[in-house]
């Protein structure tokens, strides 16, 4: 009799553990609630797409502005020096929309670049001559070419009017970013990130010719 009962609360306890396996690999893992959470402004709600946007946008400007700085003193182009002198005034413009836009939707914006950011900040601090001038090029070219395409994705879809236009903003400063960068003739285009494959195209119906059928 206590064996069966044994190999009853044996098998039950197989049972119990076999569930809660399943529960863990069926279950999607928690998701933090704040992090699709909006908050409702005069000006529309602020997503989080919408407040990432922000961040990203600021934390471009707190590591291009000290990078075109360098071209200054570090750059042996004189269009590089130029552009370097461009793009440093031109996020400080943008900074300044960054911040007034996130102060008035309740957004916090970081003091520091990210840490990739700053390893090319220090990258490039330690180059001059030929090595700075390529390496400027191409870091602040796959860098604009990265956060383009976030302020493209959140201007076709957010539904907050600052943001839409802070948005346009951005892709403003962005594509002439680009444009000055390709300038120098030293962005290497192969090496920058393809484009995304795009989805396959549905099936054409094939068109009836309604005069066989006249």
């Amino acid at each position: 009799m206590h064996r069966l009962l044994r190999g009853e609360l044996f098998m039950l306890g197989g049972f119990v553990v076999a569930a809660a396996v399943t529960i863990v690999l069926v279950m999607p893992p928690s998701i933090d609630p704040t992090a699709a959470q909006s908050t409702d402004t005069s000006s529309g709600p602020v997503t989080a797409a919408d407040r990432d946007l922000l961040v990203k946008v600021r934390q471009a400007g707190l590591w291009e502005m000290p990078a075109g700085d360098y071209a200054r003193t570090r750059a042996e182009s004189q269009r590089v020096k130029e552009v370097g002198r461009l793009i440093m005034e031109d996020h400080k413009k943008l900074d300044a929309l960054t911040v007034q836009a996130a102060k008035k939707l309740g957004v916090a914006l970081p003091d520091e670049p990210n840490p990739d950011q700053q390893r090319w900040m220090a990258q490039l601090a330690a180059e001059s001559g030929p090595a700075f001038d390529k390496d400027f090029a191409n870091l602040l070219r796959a860098a604009h070419g990265k956060v383009f395409t976030v302020v493209a994705a959140v201007r076709a879809g957010t539904r907050n009017s600052d943001i839409r236009k802070f948005a346009q903003e951005g892709i403003n400063f962005v594509m002439r970013h680009m444009t000055l960068l390709e300038s120098t003739g030293l962005v290497d285009h192969n090496e920058l990130p393809e484009p995304p494959t795009p989805a396959p195209a549905p099936p054409v119906a094939m068109a009836v010719d309604n005069r066989r059928h006249a």
